[in-house]
């Protein structure tokens, strides 16, 4: 299938663009380190990441998906503090675009399409992580998880980024690799793409219903083929 009336890109970051979990374990290891917590493998914090720093640390804390009911909030919040320092001295050591992203942007950049990012993540690690991996200038629109009152799965994000960028939901496309994005991007009425690699906590994208689901980032350019004048 391919997309003809769409005019807007709306991607999620983490997951779906860049892979930057090994520095957010490592951050959340000092966080859990300085506690006198128990740390984990990268790949056991991999399945927590995606609905926010304050979420991660959370997990972190309850060493499970599941957050704990016992934690207590002023301990939370100095974790958070910890975790939030720890991250911001380290954003782009071992972080890096999944493959082909990059060359596929700058591909949709020049076939005229307006691209944003709506991300859970806080927004003041956005930007400084897309001009680390050379990504900056490419987004008319940003929006962190702290940039509104509310952040994905709720549909506000993308409702607000449309309206802001004038735009109707038709003409936008969601894409991302969690139920998050997908969530969203249904309760906008808003077509959406997912893909298959990413933070998906192991679920199937698909169970989640995008209007499609691509495998490799490239994929993007045979699904559009350019924008309306």
């Amino acid at each position: 299938m391919t997309f003809t009336n769409k005019r807007l890109l709306i991607f999620d970051l983490d997951g779906t663009l860049i892979d930057s979990v090994p520095d957010l374990a490592e951050a959340i290891n000092v966080m859990l380190k300085e506690l006198d917590r128990e740390t984990f493998t990268t790949d056991t914090i991999r399945g927590w990441v995606g609905n926010g720093a304050e979420t991660l640390v959370k997990r972190a804390l309850s060493g499970s998906q599941t957050i704990s009911t016992e934690l207590d909030s002023t301990f939370v919040s100095q974790a958070l503090s910890i975790f939030l320092n720890a991250y911001t001295n380290n954003l782009c050591n071992t972080t890096r675009t999944y493959p082909h992203v990059k060359e596929t942007l700058l591909s949709l950049k020049e076939k005229g399409y307006s691209m944003s990012i709506v991300t859970n993540k806080p927004i003041a690690f956005v930007e400084p992580i897309l001009k680390g991996l050379g990504l900056d200038g490419l987004f008319s629109l940003i929006l962190g998880g702290d940039s509104l009152a509310v952040k994905k799965p709720d549909p506000l994000p993308l409702l607000h980024t449309t309206q802001q960028l004038g735009f109707t939901v038709s003409e936008a496309i969601m894409i991302g690799d969690s139920k998050n994005d997908i969530v969203a991007a249904n309760a906008a009425k808003m077509e959406s793409v997912g893909v298959s690699y990413g933070y998906n906590y192991g679920e199937d994208i698909n169970t989640f219903s995008p209007t499609i689901v691509i495998d490799d980032f490239q994929d993007l350019l045979d699904l559009l083929t350019g924008p309306k004048a």
